[in-house]
């Protein structure tokens, strides 16, 4: 059975777009098929301060693997371009690349080191705001508001 997959993508070193524009291609491979690419957005860092802006976007895929599956592989691709230590603790700096689990269908998991939806996806506008592009009515299933919602809850 496929799935409904949203992840965000994100990269603040290097040639951000090559590195973004790799990840899909890796995303594509190993993944799923791509159903949709938002447009790539400019952001400076949340949660953490740094000179380099990041350059972000949210992708759709159709996947036949399980949430720890997506999970594994993306942490895969992230360590081929060049991402070798992740985030721990909310303590977060640079890196090539990043990508996380926005939405996986309808699902709500919370398990040890995996949790759908993103936990922050809903106070991130450089998630949102491609989210809203991709899909405004997909339903956020913990707060079962739209995601047109939750970028207007936003500001």
């Amino acid at each position: 059975m496929q799935h409904r997959l949203f992840l965000a993508l994100g990269s603040n070193l290097g040639d951000r777009a090559a590195i973004l524009a790799s990840a899909r291609r890796l995303i594509s491979e190993r993944i799923g098929a791509l159903v949709q690419v938002s447009l790539e957005l400019e952001t400076e860092p949340v949660g953490f301060e740094s000179e380099h802006n990041f350059l972000n976007q949210v992708v759709e895929v159709r996947t036949l693997l399980s949430p720890q599956g997506v999970l594994d592989t993306s942490q895969v691709i992230e360590r081929e371009l060049g991402r070798y230590r992740k985030s721990k603790g909310g303590i977060y700096r640079d890196r090539t690349c990043d990508i996380d689990i926005i939405l996986y269908d309808d699902l709500i998991l919370d398990a040890d080191g995996l949790q759908i939806p993103h936990p922050r996806f809903r106070e991130r506008t450089f998630v949102l705001s491609p989210m809203v592009e991709l899909c405004p009515t997909c339903v956020d299933p913990v707060t079962g508001k739209t995601m047109e919602e939750l970028l207007w809850d936003v500001f």
